[in-house]
């Protein structure tokens, strides 16, 4: 058994690593992938045939570069079963606020809330496509990832189009009460979901990815709070505009980040 490492300079968050795994898995001389998401790296675990695995991730043009090949076992998986629950109860999580956040947002008149719920609803797909296309076939998964990217990117562009009418048009200002309360309740929701990842104690990309991806939404959890206490002492709904671009931002360009998982 040979071990080949790859570094993938643009592999930063779950969807490269999705992209990686559907682009490989239907080479039976690959045994196993371990991906180290934080350092950029792909170790392959395979038989012969590092050319064309090579040349299968150069066409997702992530900008990887061959290391080198050494003989190696195959690790010895961890348990997926105990990940899957925790996966699970981070997947309730993410999808449960967003439908809080979505509602409270359109109440509230406030584009972060509604930003932020369409980041959990982002982070949610990611994870719904790696636990309900488990041992699917590759068109399967694809469908799923092209459903999911479009529709994304949809709400996305709604969310633009809106943040742009209440720029130019006159528009109450947002309810900074449900804005700093929804978000602090959504902070305390990941900061749980954080927990029971590092609970797990995994070395498994996709944990790993979870990890990530959590520690991400605290940061724009606390940017909603922060436009919430910035429309509060200004009296102005630009702090609550200029988050929800900036989040619409990211999660149009998970969407593009998850089409790519459909080609």
């Amino acid at each position: 058994m040979n071990k080949s490492t790859f570094i993938v300079s643009q592999m930063d968050c779950p969807s490269e690593e999705q992209m990686i795994r559907m682009k490989l898995e239907s080479y039976e001389q690959i045994k196993y992938l371990d991906f180290d998401i934080p350092n950029r790296k792909l170790e392959v675990y395979h038989r012969e045939g590092i050319e064309v695995i090579h040349s299968s991730i150069s066409e997702l043009k992530l900008g990887d570069k061959f290391i080198g090949s050494e003989e190696a076992e195959v690790p010895v998986m961890e348990n997926e079963t105990k990940q899957k629950n925790i996966l699970w109860w981070v997947l309730g999580i993410n999808f449960g606020f967003f439908l809080v956040e979505m509602i409270t947002g359109w109440i509230s008149s406030s584009m972060g809330l509604i930003a932020d719920s369409l980041d959990m609803l982002a982070d949610s797909i990611v994870y719904a496509l790696s636990l309900f296309a488990v041992g699917g076939a590759v068109s399967r998964k694809k469908e799923v990832a092209k459903f999911s990217g479009y529709f994304q990117m949809l709400l996305a562009t709604l969310g633009f189009i809106e943040v742009l009418r209440r720029f130019f048009m006159s528009s109450e200002t947002p309810l900074f009460q449900w804005m700093i309360i929804i978000s602090s309740l959504a902070l305390a929701g990941n900061l749980i979901s954080l927990w029971l990842i590092n609970k797990a104690k995994s070395n498994e990309v996709h944990m790993q990815a979870s990890a990530i991806f959590t520690s991400n939404d605290i940061i724009v959890n606390g940017g909603v709070i922060l436009a919430g206490v910035l429309v509060y002492f200004l009296g102005s709904k630009w702090p609550d505009l200029i988050i929800g671009a900036i989040v619409f931002t990211f999660v149009m360009r998970g969407a593009i980040k998850i089409l790519k998982l459909s080609r």
